[in-house]
């Protein structure tokens, strides 16, 4: 079971101060809670992605390669990588040399985002937003795996003897999760290629989450993967935590109040008892977080979202010490009754040790002006 969390990056008003922090500082401040994630135990530390006001979230190859050069064993990871609106050659090419700075500590999750304008600033049709994330990864799939790829299709220019550079470390590509809240389509998707499914349920009821994922492991057994219960799977959820319930109910409230996605709703109450929510004590959160699977079975990765809503960066650091407290208690309660045929969340060694072992992907291409390969370049 993986444990992380993950940042929207979003730059938001302290309601309790009216403070709004600087982009430098909330960039600053992302880094810093990578850090402290790596620092309490945790696994994973992803990044969404976004490419406008509020938030300082585009860019995240940058960021988790600035981040993989200041920890050591932390997952690097994306809570949405738009694969409807960014070039798969371009993904191919990032989050291999990621991979490779990192040494393998990298996966990502491929997702659609919230932001419908983020369409046409990129050139591309909202209404295909399905196709996009379709016929995308369809296309990186490729990339990762052949070394020189023919490809046409109906949302790029077409592709003759291309090779993406550099290749998947350990000719491994990089492991994928398919990201979404409400869409079949993405978990049928992810189901066809065996990757794995994160349903970000933050929004939503208990019962809608179950459904999605029953609906995933369906397909994902349908297509000859392992079993249902052997599918991978991910969730999302939200805390906050207080040694005492009733300080961390009236912390929370005026950033739950004020927050730019949920606010000014349903009350904080009202939330927590429909969606994963929990605003409490780290009791509450451990028994909370380990009834998830109660409804979607025994899953590979939670991760947690902890630093929207203008809350403090100092409160966020507090907010993972208390999570670091509870996460051996975490671990046990998820390890607790897992049968031994349910599969760990997959890792850049488990990888490659699925492929027969590690190998060089590099591809030694005679360059086209020249006319000679790299290597005869060396040693002329």
């Amino acid at each position: 079971m993986q444990l992380g969390i993950f940042t929207v990056g979003d730059v938001t008003p302290d309601p309790t101060t009216g403070r709004t922090p600087t982009e430098h500082e909330r960039i600053k401040a992302t880094v810093a809670i990578a850090k402290k994630a790596e620092e309490v135990g945790l696994d994973v530390f992803a990044t969404g992605e976004h490419h406008n006001p509020p938030f300082i979230s585009s860019a995240p190859t940058t960021t988790l390669a600035y981040i993989a050069a200041q920890t050591e064993r932390l997952i690097l990871s994306t809570a949405t990588t738009l694969i409807t609106t960014t070039d798969p050659v371009l993904i191919a090419e990032n989050y291999a040399k990621l991979q490779h700075l990192s040494d393998g500590r990298v996966d990502l999750t491929m997702g659609r985002g919230n932001t419908g304008p983020v369409y046409p600033w990129f050139g591309k049709d909202i209404r295909q937003g399905i196709n996009l994330a379709i016929e995308n990864y369809a296309l990186l799939h490729r990339l990762w795996r052949e070394d020189v790829v023919d490809w046409e299709g109906r949302f790029r220019t077409p592709l003759q003897g291309f090779t993406s550079a550099p290749r998947p470390l350990d000719g491994v590509p990089p492991f994928v999760w398919h990201g979404s809240i409400r869409s079949p389509e993405i978990a049928e998707q992810a189901a066809y290629y065996g990757d794995g499914f994160f349903h970000n349920h933050i929004f939503w009821p208990a019962s809608h989450t179950q459904k999605m994922v029953a609906y995933y492991r369906q397909r994902f057994e349908h297509y000859g993967h392992g079993r249902a219960d052997q599918a991978i799977v991910g969730l999302g959820g939200q805390f906050f935590m207080r040694r005492n319930s009733q300080d961390a109910v009236r912390e929370f409230r005026p950033y739950f109040d004020n927050a730019p996605v949920y606010g000014h709703g349903p009350s904080l109450e009202d939330f927590t008892s429909g969606t994963p929510l929990t605003v409490g004590s780290p009791q509450e959160v451990l028994e909370r977080t380990l009834s998830f699977r109660d409804y979607v079975g025994d899953y590979q990765r939670q991760l947690f979202l902890i630093d929207h809503a203008g809350l403090p960066l100092k409160t966020v650091l507090e907010q993972l010490d208390l999570l670091g407290e509870i996460l051996p208690d975490l671990r046990a309660g998820f390890a607790e009754g897992r049968p031994a045929h349910v599969p760990d969340a997959p890792t850049h060694a488990s990888l490659v040790a699925a492929a027969g072992g590690a190998r060089d992907s590099s591809v030694h291409a005679v360059d086209d002006v020249t006319g000679r390969r790299a290597e005869e370049e060396v040693s002329a």
